[in-house]
């Protein structure tokens, strides 16, 4: 399957296990190493093509020593500390150095980059670790890792079991490949660790987005508040696009429901569900945002230098600066934090006692501690999430002598932004659990046809709490129901 000329969250969020290289990017490929092969024997000097690099780019190399020049460069640079990262994360990373590197203007042989292609294809992935990336100069250290394997050094998951590059590379028939000249600049420049932890983080927000508001639509009729707050009326006369949209599902979402028909004695319901269209949709905008910034770096040139053959140039800038990212990937992580910050509330207020409901939800209440602590849980984990949206592009180190004096942090940005998404899962998981819970407590009253199917696939998986019991297994079980894509069970609404 190849790569169209443009890609974007969702045609990777859908692709397949194969990728290819069309002829397009063969041709663009081969044409700027064709290139850069000929205007290197000119003899001029060129910033990591045959000098040092960073604060020793004043270094020149001699021509024999320009292939050992790129393996040095890759091996110097594989400083990676910290946890591994996920295989689904190493994969986009994969995916999208070869879309980078297609676009033709990397100086790159068309063999590297078939190589890579066939990592992906083998299911051969680099192990590569979270921390070492400053996100200015390209993600240098995680590409280092990702890297070492082209040329038979480093270690690679492969089948489920972490192995040395060169056993994995001699099993599949694979022959190590010595680096020439640029090939190791081109490959560790690059946002492609930043920007694969964006693309995975932005394809997981969308489906939770989408839960957030099927679970608070859920939550809306177990506590009995109204959906008059999702009147389209209200939110013509403030039109931001999320909020609309976020009110006009939450009505679809109810539509049909018994419980919405009986007489409600509150004047008003708390905010935390009276406003669900104005938080969820915020979120929502910020996601639109970023979406479009991530969608451009993906499809962007982010190495230096740039080998520009159309322009007969060779031009040494700062497109690896992540900025771009961090400042969003910051952004996406604290509006992604706001859907735990709002539903932990939900959550509160369902075990709270009020409208009819057992306290913490519990059958025999006293005997029986319901979900008094799963809501602890909750507040631990939105506790840590308000931790983890300190911005990480507010920082900068000054690195390589002072050459590299600004940068941008935005490999800081994206790992933290996973760990808010998952804890973001987390805590709707525990929504989910509460208000199945008190809908219980509402028989034989009913929800709307579309909440009534995704309350009965819960079920399937997490039985009602007659008694106290180890809520951990209840807990995870919820997390993993939500990696379902909600539409499933509710359809496009």
């Amino acid at each position: 399957m190849q790569l169209p000329e443009h890609i974007s969250i969702d045609i990777l969020k859908s692709w397949g296990d194969n990728l290819g290289l069309s002829a397009g990017a063969n041709e663009r490929i081969s044409t700027n190493r064709a290139y850069l092969e000929n205007i290197l024997k000119g003899g001029n000097t060129y910033y990591g093509i045959n000098t040092g690099f960073g604060s020793l780019c004043n270094v020149r190399v001699e021509p024999h020593e320009l292939a050992q020049l790129q393996e040095n460069l890759v091996c110097s640079h594989a400083c990676g500390m910290g946890d591994e990262v996920p295989e689904e994360i190493v994969r986009l990373m994969l995916l999208l150095k070869v879309h980078g590197l297609s676009q033709g203007y990397s100086g790159v042989r068309t063999e590297i980059v078939q190589r890579l292609v066939d990592f992906y294809n083998l299911g051969i992935h680099p192990v590569v670790f979270e921390q070492g990336s400053l996100g200015a100069s390209g993600d240098l250290a995680p590409l280092a890792h990702l890297s070492l394997p082209l040329f038979g050094k480093g270690k690679v998951r492969y089948k489920g079991q972490v192995r040395d590059a060169a056993e994995v590379l001699k099993e599949t028939g694979l022959e190590p490949m010595p680096l020439s000249a640029k090939e190791g600049l081109a490959l560790l420049n690059g946002t492609q660790f930043m920007s694969s932890y964006g693309t995975w983080a932005l394809m997981a927000a969308k489906r939770l987005s989408i839960w957030a508001d099927v679970i608070g639509a859920l939550s809306v009729d177990a506590f009995a508040s109204k959906n008059e707050p999702f009147r389209h009326a209200i939110h013509r006369v403030r039109p931001h696009k999320g909020q609309i949209d976020t009110a006009a599902r939450m009505l679809q979402l109810l539509e049909g429901s018994g419980i919405q028909t009986l007489e409600k004695k509150q004047v008003q319901d708390p905010y935390s569900f009276r406003c669900i269209p104005q938080v969820h949709g915020a979120t929502k905008d910020v996601i639109d945002t970023v979406t479009r910034v991530v969608e451009t770096e993906i499809n962007a040139v982010t190495d230096n230098p740039i080998v520009f053959h159309d322009e007969d140039a060779i031009v040494s800038g700062g497109n690896f600066h992540g900025q771009p990212l961090a400042l969003h990937l910051d952004f996406l992580a604290i509006a992604m934090a706001e859907l735990a910050n709002i539903s932990e509330r939900r959550t509160y207020l369902l075990i709270s006692g009020q409208r009819d409901l057992p306290p913490f939800l519990a059958p025999d209440a006293g005997l029986n501690s319901g979900f008094m602590i799963a809501q602890y849980t909750a507040a631990s984990i939105v506790s840590q999430n308000k931790h983890l949206c300190m911005p990480a592009s507010v920082d900068s180190i000054v690195s390589s002598n002072g050459q590299e004096d600004h940068v941008s942090m935005g490999a800081n940005a994206a790992t933290k932004l996973r760990r808010v998404i998952l804890n973001v899962q987390r805590v709707l998981g525990i929504e989910l659990l509460t208000a199945a819970q008190a809908l219980d407590f509402r028989r034989p009253g009913k929800t709307s046809p579309v909440l009534e199917q995704v309350y009965a696939a819960l079920r399937k998986e997490i039985t009602f709490m007659q008694q106290d019991r180890i809520l951990h297994d209840d807990l995870v079980a919820a997390e993993r129901f939500l990696d379902k894509d909600a539409e499933v069970f509710t359809g496009k609404l």
